[in-house]
């Protein structure tokens, strides 16, 4: 896409944005990575996100050389908000408006905004993230039109032009997989099996052949059903 532009990459430590890294690294000359401590309920993502980095620096030479700093932003606002079984003691479950108990208001607007401004600050105009609106949970903040307002709103709030890049936005979870592979080969499938946390329990005991995880959750379920629709072609 560019071999003279930095990206950064929206980097929970989940499936979806490890895919979402080799693709920026498959693209740019530069990529740097992002994630936000929210008051989530379970830190597995954030404790997965420097296992994967060094893991990608150690085993795909060809990225580590892209692969730039790490940054870690604070955004407990959203736990002081609350209501939302990733921030607070409730069960996962449909609620009354339709979204699942799981839905964190406003907590893409909030990521992209900060990462808008890092980005900003750092000099980069390209965004990368996991949003995806074909198998999803059906939060509002993923999808691509909700994608496409907010990066308008950057370039008229920041006086500058990005542009967000969502790799995953019309692909389903099988179609993900098997873009790993595409980009990683098999050694890149092993690591998100291996290292990405999805479950929205932060389960790490309970061990599948699509990773770690409850395997009850919507995320769980989500990935599971991916994985053996991928593993099955």
């Amino acid at each position: 896409m560019s071999e003279n532009r930095a990206a950064l990459v929206l980097f929970s430590g989940g499936q979806d944005s490890t895919t979402c890294l080799a693709w920026a690294l498959a693209r740019f000359a530069k990529v740097e990575t992002v994630g936000f401590d929210y008051g989530q309920r379970h830190i597995a993502e954030m404790a997965a996100r420097p296992r994967i980095l060094a893991a990608i620096k150690r085993d795909f030479p060809d990225w580590a050389a892209r692969l730039g700093e790490d940054h870690v932003l604070p955004l407990e606002v959203l736990k002081a908000i609350g209501g939302s079984a990733l921030t607070d003691d409730l069960k996962i479950e449909m609620g009354a408006n339709g979204l699942p108990t799981s839905f964190v208001p406003g907590r893409n607007i909030f990521f992209l905004t900060a990462a808008a401004a890092l980005a900003y600050r750092r000099g980069i105009r390209d965004l990368v993230g996991g949003m995806c609106e074909t198998d999803y949970s059906g939060y509002p903040d993923c999808r691509d039109e909700s994608i496409k307002a907010m990066t308008h709103a950057f370039d008229l709030g920041m006086d500058t032009q990005f542009a967000t890049h969502t790799p995953l936005m019309r692909l389903d979870k099988a179609q993900t997989w098997a873009l790993a592979e595409e980009l990683g080969g098999r050694a890149l499938v092993d690591l998100i099996v291996a290292e990405t946390v999805t479950c929205y329990e932060g389960d790490r005991a309970h061990c599948h052949a699509w990773g770690y995880g409850c395997g009850t959750c919507p995320a769980c379920e989500l990935r599971a059903r991916g994985y053996e629709r991928y593993a099955a072609r």
